[in-house]
């Protein structure tokens, strides 16, 4: 299904004017025929088609269309798609085309669903062109290291095809609602929470270092292709997706917690013990080259371990005055 834009329906005033002067005309001259007939017979019969003819131009009133900027209507004649009216403007049509938009009374957790305040109303069949902001719910997906997670993404998407959107699929914004999730879960299952060693994140056969975490433009851009490939057929673009919400499913939300602490911990007294190690390393060769003391191998051992505990220690270290001799 292609669509065809009709271009040459903007002639809505010129045909409101026509209509309304043709009926109300057929209806004044109409009744004066048929009030000022002598007698009933086929002299009524003008002031009868005059009056038919003023109906059919009421009829043919139904046919005009008011569009606002960004919105499309998708038009069918006994079934048969005729085209789209897109932009704003003043058309019409045939009285007796339909309009057409199966996702109408489709309530979503996005913007754009307003429900109608009339049922059956026709301006809920119009078709909206802006840019929409899907925010599906939560999902708990486990990442590929088995680990249960919950994650849920903003998808902006738009309808570029009102042809594809409105007779490709039943119902677009719920079938872009699914495959949002799909696409969702399939990419999340590629990815570790953190980076972990010995992961292929790519695909190429290489450990990487990616993670939902810490490659989030990443694993975005890569749900993104993926619901714009499975979108493609509904007349959908994918203009962008956005991570809104990631964490550990709360099962395991404490252990996890207690291991990211742990390891942070660990990276802490690693870079201390580090800087404390070249801190006693400079203090000893600057007192060898200043000769300032000379000192055994038990005195360097002994000034080694008492610089590390000041150095390395939770609290303050507190001096102790040492009188004697070491021996």
């Amino acid at each position: 299904m292609t669509e065809k834009v009709l271009n040459k329906n903007r002639n809505g005033m010129a045909m409101l004017l026509i209509f309304m002067a043709t009926g109300f005309g057929g209806i004044v001259a109409g009744v004066y025929m048929l009030v000022n007939t002598p007698y009933v017979g086929w002299l009524a019969i003008p002031g009868v088609l005059l009056l038919l003819l003023a109906a059919a131009a009421i009829i043919c009133l139904s046919g005009l269309k008011v569009l606002k900027p960004q919105e499309a209507l998708v038009l069918t004649l006994f079934g048969k798609y005729i085209g789209t009216l897109k932009g704003e403007g003043f058309y019409w049509v045939n009285p007796f085309c339909s309009a057409v938009n199966p996702a109408a009374g489709t309530v979503l957790n996005q913007s754009g669903d307003v429900k109608s305040t009339r049922p059956g109303e026709l301006m809920g069949n119009k078709m909206s062109l802006k840019i929409m902001t899907l925010s599906n719910n939560r999902q708990k997906i486990n990442d590929c290291l088995g680990n249960p997670v919950e994650i849920s993404i903003a998808v902006m998407w738009r309808v570029v095809d009102t042809a594809k959107a409105a007779f490709n699929v039943d119902n677009y914004k719920a079938f872009l609602s699914l495959q949002c999730d799909s696409a969702l879960r399939n990419i999340v299952q590629m990815y570790p929470y953190d980076s972990a060693p010995n992961v292929d994140t790519t695909g190429d056969g290489i450990a990487d270092d990616g993670s939902l975490r810490g490659s989030t433009e990443i694993v975005v851009a890569r749900i993104k292709k993926e619901i714009q490939s499975r979108v493609e057929d509904a007349g959908l673009e994918i203009v962008d997706a956005r991570i809104t919400y990631l964490a550990y499913a709360p099962e395991i939300a404490a252990v996890m917690l207690q291991r990211q602490q742990a390891s942070a911990i660990v990276d802490a007294r690693k870079l201390i013990v580090d800087g404390a190690v070249g801190m006693v390393e400079m203090a000893l060769e600057r007192l060898n080259e200043n000769h300032i003391v000379d000192l055994d191998e038990e005195r360097k051992a002994a000034m080694v371990s008492n610089l590390l505990v000041v150095l390395c220690g939770n609290k303050d270290a507190q001096p102790i005055v040492n009188s004697g001799s070491l021996y």
